[in-house]
């Protein structure tokens, strides 16, 4: 979830908040639907709704694709459509998914216009998937896909309306008036009357240049400070936050003398420690952040140390463990909000289990009720130990690498339209996790951060960048001009 320094007080569980949103448009040729074979392979459609009113906030298409054929099928080969009328000709939508056996981040979803409209349908989403996703056997499903769908306006849409809406099933069963498409050959359903889902949209995204134009401008610490009181932390543009709220355990504070600077093998490095006994008053949290909201598009890269138990006291206390930017939500839903996380949960926490790490790109959100529109990359394992963090952000997408391998990519949907702030902070969910009154307490370490602006590095430049630096004896630079 988001680790924003102010605003938040509750959380509910992760599964329900992972939105992603997609945005597009094409035209269609016009052939008649025939249902097809490919060399030995075959997909079914299920289908089932979870909001089956007439009208709703969001239109609930819960799918699971079943393959028919003889042959193992790669589901980056197949292709969905759900057909839809529009609730009016300027209306614009965006795509969700709040949960799938597969993971949200293996499915993608897009939006294209009929080019022979009809009376239940002018639009479609295709659904798709990454190479992520990996392969059905013949006989295999891809279990439950929760998907949905909404007005950019969050305005209630019709769907009585809707070519593929039924509003009866409450559990999955075949329907042919959503379609599918195997290695580009149409192998399940009826498409609307004069549409057939064969052709690619007609205006193809423009690939942009790998590293976008700039002067390559860098911000680089390595955190060689004394305390937090070192007059050079402040004067390098550093906030170490006292101010009481969110996140986490209401009555927490937050203490800047919990945020230290300690010798390891001659390297100095920034160590963020939260404690607890079991109360919010006991509760004490961390947060480092840069006083200039001035950071956009680029490449952002940290080294961190997560931890999985603490450095003293019981273990099981659900914390977050995190580097991310942010900006500030200037009203609920505000379309300019935007925030890029790296999140390390050791002992799990909203609605997981156990240790998971998150990458999650936001567009907004609204605080009460709580609504979210984000999209999100996990790995449920265990990321104790020193890791290589780097998310770039271009005029196309937002890119998570750990320790130099890729983690997730997000969609345009979610790219910044105002700068942000440079963040590291480690606080407690809540207090189920561990309920000992017991002190505890929990380390994060920092090496360095590193921001280039304006260009995409690989992992492999930004260790070089980052050699180089120290290499030189640059302890500090900052030529990021103010926003």
């Amino acid at each position: 979830m988001s680790t924003r320094a102010t605003s938040r007080t509750s959380r509910t569980t992760r599964a329900a908040l992972a939105l992603t949103a997609v945005v597009g448009s094409a035209a269609l040729a016009t052939f008649p639907l025939t249902t097809a074979s490919a060399s030995g392979g075959g997909v079914a459609v299920q289908y089932r709704t979870s909001a089956g009113g007439a009208t709703a906030d969001q239109s609930e298409p819960w799918l699971k694709v079943r393959n028919t054929g003889t042959t193992s099928v790669a589901l980056n080969q197949v292709k969905i459509r759900y057909y839809f009328k529009a609730d009016s000709p300027t209306a614009t939508y965006r795509f969700a998914c709040s949960w799938a056996v597969k993971g949200c981040s293996a499915i993608t979803g897009t939006f294209g216009t009929l080019a022979n409209p009809t009376a239940t349908a002018d639009r479609y989403l295709e659904i798709g998937f990454t190479s992520a996703a990996g392969s059905l056997a013949p006989g295999a499903d891809t279990g439950d896909m929760q998907l949905r769908f909404y007005q950019a306006n969050w305005q209630t849409l019709t769907q009585s309306d809707d070519y593929s809406f039924q509003g009866a099933p409450t559990s999955y069963t075949d329907w042919t008036k959503v379609t599918a498409q195997l290695a580009g050959v149409n192998v399940w359903g009826t498409a609307p009357a004069g549409n057939e889902p064969t052709e690619p949209p007609t205006t193809p995204p423009t690939t942009p240049p790998t590293t976008p134009p700039g002067n390559g401008e860098t911000l680089f610490d390595d955190f060689s400070y004394s305390s937090h009181t070192d007059p050079a932390l402040a004067s390098h543009g550093w906030s170490v936050r006292s101010n009481s709220g969110g996140p986490g355990v209401p009555g927490a504070t937050w203490d800047p003398s919990k945020v230290t600077f300690v010798n390891q093998s001659g390297n100095t490095v920034m160590n963020l420690e939260t404690s607890s006994a079991g109360t919010g008053a006991s509760t004490v949290h961390t947060e480092v952040l840069t006083q200039a909201t001035k950071f956009k598009n680029g490449t952002y890269a940290s080294r961190v140390k997560f931890s999985d138990a603490p450095k003293y006291g019981p273990d099981g206390d659900r914390i977050v463990q995190t580097f991310f930017t942010i900006n500030d939500l200037k009203a609920p839903m505000a379309d300019d909000y935007a925030e890029y996380d790296f999140e390390y949960l050791p002992n799990g926490g909203w609605g997981e289990p156990a240790n998971i790490l998150y990458t999650t790109s936001w567009e907004t959100y609204n605080p009460d009720p709580w609504q979210a529109v984000n999209q999100h990359s996990e790995s449920r394992t265990s990321f104790a130990g020193w890791h290589d963090l780097v998310v770039t952000i271009d005029n196309s997408k937002i890119t998570y690498y750990v320790d130099g391998a890729l983690f997730g990519t997000h969609d345009a949907a979610y790219l910044p339209e105002r700068p942000m702030s440079i963040n590291f902070n480690q606080w407690l969910i809540d207090l189920n996790g561990q309920p000992s009154t017991t002190p505890r307490a929990y380390d994060q370490q920092v090496d360095y951060v590193l921001h280039v602006k304006d260009q995409v590095l690989t992992p492999a430049q930004v260790a070089a960048k980052v050699a180089a630096l120290r290499g030189a004896g640059t302890t500090f630079v900052d030529q990021v001009p103010a926003s």
